[in-house]
């Protein structure tokens, strides 16, 4: 697979995809009115795709690996987060497994991208 664009990365899609499933739930009433906690965890979330975006962009392995860093360290922030939304009954046993599932996912995906990468030959932000 080449990528062309941070859009064709696997791992973009499903921070994509974790990031409306985020956002979604701190629609719901209760959380909606935890303003603090809520922006928290969209921030996080939203976190995860934008640096594997920003990474990608700035066309380089080593930045792309440190943004990707990044980006793994958002989903872990994520995941906690989850935990607390939980906790703060916001969302149910099966939705905490849900994104538990999701973050945890992503996080192991990230990391074996990040270890493709420096064990490529690959320089650029154009990736085979």
């Amino acid at each position: 697979m080449k990528a062309s664009r941070f859009e064709d990365l696997d791992i973009w899609k499903e921070a994509r995809t974790l990031s409306k499933a985020i956002f979604d739930f701190t629609q719901r009433p209760f959380f909606d009115k935890d303003y603090r906690f809520s922006s928290q965890i969209k921030s996080s979330s939203g976190s995860v795709m934008d640096n594997i975006a920003e990474g990608f962009e700035r066309n380089g392995n080593k930045e792309f690996l440190q943004f990707l860093s990044i980006a793994k360290g958002s989903c872990g922030e994520t995941r906690s987060q989850c935990y607390r939304a939980f906790d703060y009954n916001y969302i149910n046993q099966m939705e905490l497994d849900e994104l538990l599932g999701k973050t945890t996912t992503l996080s192991r995906k990230i990391a074996a991208f990040m270890v493709f990468l420096k064990s490529s030959d690959l320089k650029g932000s154009k990736y085979n």
